[in-house]
Order: C-alpha cells, then structure tokens, then sequence
C-alpha cells in the first residue's frame, strides 16, 4: 500500500471515530468473494474481512453474508457454530444477500443470476432457509434504530428477468406478478411464525434491477399495492434499495425514497453501490472515441451491465448489455453523436468520482443518504451495505490495491459520509 493511501486511510479514521453505532449498521456484501460451500466462505471471511477490519481500524465490522444454495444447505442445524465463527473474528452479521442462488463468480453468470425466479418454489424454500440461518446466528439488539427489536434482512430478485416463450411471445407479467405474489404471502407468514418462534424478525427485501420484471420505484409501488397489501405483509417484505441500479433507471434518490414513505414500504436494506457514466455531451468528439475506448473493458463476459441511453431530447432507451452497445459501435459506426449520457450497470468502487474520462453516479450514493437523513416518513431498517461486488472484473489499472484494503477505503467512506450527511 502506497504512503498517499496510508495518508488518506489516516484521515478518514479520525473524522469517523464519532459515529454512533446504533443508528445504523454498515458492512460490505461478501458476494464479492468466490466460493460456493462453507469452507471456502469461512476461509475467505478470515483472508479478507478480518484483514479488512483490521485496516479500516475498527474493533468490529458489519458483513452481508452471501450464502448461495449449497453453503445454505451445509449450514442447516449448524448455525451456532457458523456464529460462533463470525463472534470470534469480530464479524457482525445482520444482513444477507439473497440475490444469487448459484455460483455468482462462475466465468458466465449474466442471465442465470434471475434464476430460480420467484414462481418456482425452489426459491421460497431457499429463502426460507436463509432467514432460518439469519435469525440463528443474528446478534442480539441489532435494530438499525438503537432499540431492543432483533432485526436482519434478506435481499431477493425482483421476480425474475422477463421471459419468452418458444413462439415468441413475452410471458404475461401480471400472471408471473400473481404467481410471484402468491409466495411472497406464503414468505411472509412463515417470517411471521419464525419470529414468534425465535423473536427475531427477518424481513426480506425485494430488490429492483434494470431490466426486470420489477425494475423502478414506481413497479415496486404498484406490486406492494396489487399483490402485499396487508400490514402483516409489509412488516416482514419491504424493499432493497440499490443506488446503482436506481441511477441506472435515472431515478431521483429523494425521489424514491419519498415513493416508498408514502407508500408505507419499509426500505429493508440499501446497498451502497455506483455505477459508471458516459456524459458524451461534456467531451469533445476525440475525447469520445477515447471514452468508448474505455467503455470497452467494462464490457466483460460474466455480468450482465444493463446500459440506459438518454437522448439529447430526454428519451431513455434502455439496452440489456453494454457487450451489445460496443459491438453496434464496432458494427455501424459511433451511435453516441445523439445521446446525451450513457448509465451503466455496473458497480464501480463507491468513492470513485471520475476516472479518464468516465464519471460514476457517486453523488447519488450521497444523494440516497441525505435522504434517508431528512425524510422523517421513511421506514428504514438501518441496514446499509456496500455492493461492490465487481473488484473481481474491474479494468486492471482500477484494482491496484489488494481486496481488503479496497474494502477497508469503502467502509471508511461511507462511515465519513453518513457523518456529513447528518
């Protein structure tokens, strides 16, 4: 690690030592280690989020443990255990990613991370079986607003990707609605019975994404409203909000936020996340064609980077892959003339501002915590968690550091923002 860094990690540990810890949890999503089965998690837990702690210079640090089906399955009646683990390096679990059922780091992920979708009922009894694990291994008093209430939260796909049919006909969404809606109601009746059991309240968080079935604040609204209308519905579902993926749909973050406290949703977790931008009316024609250049190392085989074009006449046009975008320019020539902006999918290191001549929506991140700060209406669980789960992909000359210490720089940035948010 170079001095400049040491410098910059120096100071960030003195603005933050004033934190209150129990107004809200902060820790980063495990998702972005390999490892699929519990030994492999546990060994990357002490290879990269003790060294981690250690740096960041904090006695005890938060982790969004990513469990994927066949580490759930190992861990079934062996939960003490796991958090007796987690105690004894100083790891506080509080949330789960429940986004990616299968291996997230396999060479092609792309479409299979929507799979299994929320009509099979592989990903209910999946589900299930993390909140199971979560309220065993929860640490006591963990609610994001400093009260007795022990809270963890789950985050889950927004259905599914939207799907086609052999005669080439989209399937209907308001029946893959009901049907999703259906488990979800079966979801929360069971996280009801598991709190009356256990007195621990898990809510799942269903998490908008680019593309999907359920993709904006406003889709979020109207499937609360059709399919999870009761309040015994509403304790235990609620909403991830992922900055990144809101940015990328060019929503407002006050917006948003304000969308869900009016709608009576509870925002049960948000993942801290940036993604990448092409402003093309800021740059000259050759900083352009130096701007797709860079483009092109984001355009990688295993994620899927939903890409949203705004137009110089404000239409938004969304592309399933940037992959798709950098083989049009190769193809037919520079499409960009016409587009005032590019957002894209995928997540970027949050403190990052600029790099060449990219941006990064870093300032909704920002943005998102003021308010939630200021929006006195909203229900929120406290739980923020860093989804910068692409480290692993990301062009070379952005990974110089090694993991933990980059995890380290995102945990003490996001503790110095909240303080100037506040």
């Amino acid at each position: 690690m170079n001095d400049l860094f040491r410098i910059i990690l120096s100071q960030q540990r003195r603005i933050v030592t004033n934190i209150d810890p129990t107004k809200w949890t902060i820790g980063y999503c495990t998702n972005v280690h390999a490892g699929t089965d519990m030994k492999s998690i546990q060994q990357n837990l002490e290879r990269f989020a003790v060294p981690a702690r250690i740096e960041a210079g904090m006695d005890e640090i938060g982790v969004g443990l990513w469990l994927p089906a066949t580490a759930a399955a190992q861990l079934a009646g062996q939960a003490s255990d796991f958090a007796a683990f987690l105690g004894k390096l100083n790891l506080r679990p509080y949330t789960i990613n429940g986004f990616p059922y299968d291996n997230f780091h396999q060479n092609v992920v792309k479409h299979a991370v929507y799979e299994p979708t929320w009509e099979d009922v592989s990903r209910l009894e999946y589900t299930q079986q993390l909140a199971e694990i979560l309220a065993a291994i929860l640490p006591p008093s963990d609610g994001g607003d400093g009260d007795a209430e022990a809270i963890g939260s789950i985050s889950t796909l927004p259905i599914g990707w939207p799907t086609t049919g052999a005669d080439g006909i989209a399937a209907d969404p308001a029946h893959r609605w009901a049907a999703a809606g259906k488990q979800f109601r079966q979801l929360a009746n069971y996280l009801k019975d598991l709190e009356s059991r256990t007195g621990r309240r898990i809510v799942v968080a269903i998490e908008p994404e680019p593309g999907c079935l359920l993709d904006t604040a406003t889709d979020i609204v109207a499937f609360f409203a059709k399919e999870l209308p009761e309040a015994d519905h509403r304790r235990y579902l609620t909403v991830c909000h992922d900055v990144c993926h809101s940015a990328v749909m060019m929503e407002g973050q006050a917006d948003v936020i304000a969308q869900y406290a009016d709608a009576g949703i509870m925002v049960g977790k948000v993942q801290v996340s940036s993604a990448v931008v092409a402003d093309w009316q800021s740059m000259a024609i050759g900083r352009r064609r130096e701007a797709i250049e860079q483009l092109k190392h984001f355009a990688e085989d295993r994620y899927l980077h939903q890409t949203m074009r705004l137009s110089a006449t404000g239409q938004t046009t969304l592309t399933e892959d940037l992959p798709e975008l950098i083989a049009k320019i190769a193809k037919d020539g520079d499409p960009v003339w016409g587009d005032d902006r590019w957002v894209v999918h995928f997540h970027v290191p949050i403190f990052l501002e600029r790099f060449g001549h990219l941006t990064t929506t870093h300032a909704d991140v920002l943005d998102c915590l003021r308010a939630l700060v200021s929006n006195d209406q909203v229900q929120f669980s406290g739980h923020l968690e860093i989804e910068t789960y692409a480290w692993s992909v990301l062009p070379e000359p952005m990974r110089k550091r090694g993991l933990a210490e980059d995890i380290a720089s995102e945990l003490l940035w996001l503790r110095r923002s909240i303080v100037e948010s506040m």
